[in-house]
């Protein structure tokens, strides 16, 4: 049987890079974080698939090449400041914190807010900030992002979220109630912004209430 990091490498390797995925960083932190430890331990062997599973509360943990085509599309450095919202049990939070220098993670259920908080593997992190709320508001107190990336999709393009992206700023967000798309979204520097439809994806739907 493989081990646990050997799983990871060849998830990387036949999941994600045999996908077009070339981000050097990014495959590199995909490789590193233990997927398994995200999700529900009944389901920790299946965690290496290509497949969202189910995880707290009611909600999914995204299969791993959308985890990584939706985080190379923002092209994160050190630099850059994150908002993600809909922090679910918290991998694709740490996937963030491995690339970026700031994250602030927005979640509207208590109890998701708990469980990934007290990850014991986000102790690695100082560059996390964990915020109950509603996703829809964004969190302006740390506005503006130089990115933004949304884990669960609203019917239309939230407003907000758009006027909390810097100019120059990419946000990547399923979009739809039925048939949804991924999209991409670049604010120009006279803060116009520019929609790229990446492809159809399957997410549970963003809510403004818990």
């Amino acid at each position: 049987m493989l081990s646990e990091a050997e799983q990871r490498n060849r998830m990387v390797t036949e999941q994600i890079e045999a996908r077009g995925i070339k981000d050097k960083p990014l495959l590199a932190v995909l490789r590193k974080i233990p997927r398994h430890l995200f999700i529900p331990e009944s389901l920790q062997e299946y965690a290496y698939m290509d497949e969202a599973l189910p995880a707290y509360c009611g909600q999914t943990i995204s299969q791993p090449y959308i985890v990584a085509r939706m985080t190379e599309l923002l092209q994160l450095t050190p630099l850059h400041k994150v908002l993600e919202i809909g922090t679910g049990t918290g991998y694709q939070t740490a996937v963030l914190a491995e690339l970026a220098g700031e994250v602030y993670t927005v979640e509207i259920n208590p109890g998701l807010v708990d469980i990934a908080r007290s990850n014991p593997l986000m102790k690695a992190y100082s560059n996390i900030h964990f915020i109950t709320g509603n996703g829809y508001n964004g969190y302006p107190p740390a506005a503006l992002y130089d990115a933004v990336i949304v884990t669960a999709a609203p019917p239309h393009l939230p407003e907000e979220l758009v006027n909390q992206l810097s100019p120059g700023g990419r946000m990547v967000i399923p979009v739809g109630s039925y048939d949804q798309e991924l999209e991409l979204i670049i604010k120009n520097s006279d803060n116009s912004i520019k929609i790229h439809p990446i492809f159809g994806v399957r997410f549970v739907p963003m809510t403004d209430r818990f």
